[in-house]
């Protein structure tokens, strides 16, 4: 059966708490795990979610601040002490090659899988499989930073009382599907779009284009909202979002399911970002991270 959730590994910005971890997020899209910005400390919040190095199949790193890159050490070396059997992919911004490779070779180990460097150096698409297409969008950070969004290609739901029209039953539901034409009736007569889940990962950010656009249609938006509004100048000065920012882009971009995450230590009440939320106008979903929760996306 598949799985597609969020597992939320830590939700601290800058520095860890006592009750939140740097940041960590894995994306369970059926068969398949991305690992994004794994800070310090993701290895152990891995085993304590109950996720393993073989799960990883992706690592995507927004920017290379700590708290979203330290535990890429970790987490490599893992992977090759747990001899994962498959393959790898690592992106992240080119302009940081340099700190990718000292994380990668930070001490010495013996590597075991291929692990795929695969640099973002501009928006658009990093991956397409069967399963998702990977894209990228640049943001508004001190250091470049990117983020990500993952897009199952659209499919067909099928119509029982326009399959019943034609007198398609039993077996021949199945060949139609298959084919996409049974005596001379089309998949296309039968059935309408069922259009592909979205997930968007947007992290350390200003307002800007590329936030919007990968906002735009989200099933689930997990978005960093390090500050509360009356401390919009502070955001701004330091390439963040408040929680009525991001909620705004939530509403305006229709987005299903809004993750809010990434929270300044300064604040110790999260029901607060929760009601700045609400106040901008988002009436969907809405979690505010906790580590270690899991969150479904959204089913279409």
């Amino acid at each position: 059966m598949s799985v597609r959730e969020l597992v939320v590994l830590g939700t601290a910005s800058q520095v860890p708490t006592r009750h939140r971890n740097h940041n960590g997020y894995l994306l369970r899209w059926d068969g398949q795990g991305i690992l994004f910005d794994p800070g310090e400390g993701t290895q152990r919040q891995m085993l304590r979610a109950g996720v393993a190095a073989h799960d990883l199949d992706r690592i995507c790193v927004t920017h290379f601040h700590g708290d979203h890159s330290l535990g890429l050490a970790g987490v490599i070396q893992r992977i090759n002490l747990d001899q994962v059997p498959h393959p790898v992919t690592a992106h992240y911004p080119a302009s940081g090659q340099h700190f990718f490779e000292r994380l990668r070779y930070a001490t010495a180990y013996r590597e075991t899988v291929k692990l795929t460097e695969a640099p973002v150096a501009a928006d658009g698409p990093l991956a397409v499989t069967e399963a998702y297409t990977l894209d990228a969008h640049k943001l508004s950070h001190p250091v470049e930073s990117y983020g990500y969004r993952v897009t199952e290609p659209d499919g067909r739901r099928i119509l029982p009382e326009r399959l019943a029209a034609h007198g398609i039953k039993g077996p021949d539901v199945g060949r139609i599907q298959r084919d996409g034409v049974l005596d001379g009736v089309t998949l296309e007569e039968v059935s309408e779009v069922r259009r592909g889940q979205r997930f968007a990962f947007v992290m350390d950010t200003r307002l800007c284009d590329g936030v919007h656009a990968l906002a735009e249609g989200a099933d689930m938006l997990v978005i960093e909202s390090t500050f509360l509004d009356e401390d919009v100048r502070l955001a701004t000065d330091h390439g963040h979002l408040t929680a009525g920012q991001a909620a705004a882009v939530a509403r305006d971009a229709g987005v299903r399911h809004l993750v809010l995450t990434h929270f300044s230590q300064r604040y110790d009440d999260p029901a607060e970002f929760e009601r700045q939320a609400r106040a901008a106008g988002f009436d969907g979903e809405l979690s505010i991270a906790q580590d270690l929760m899991r969150v479904p996306v959204p089913k279409r």
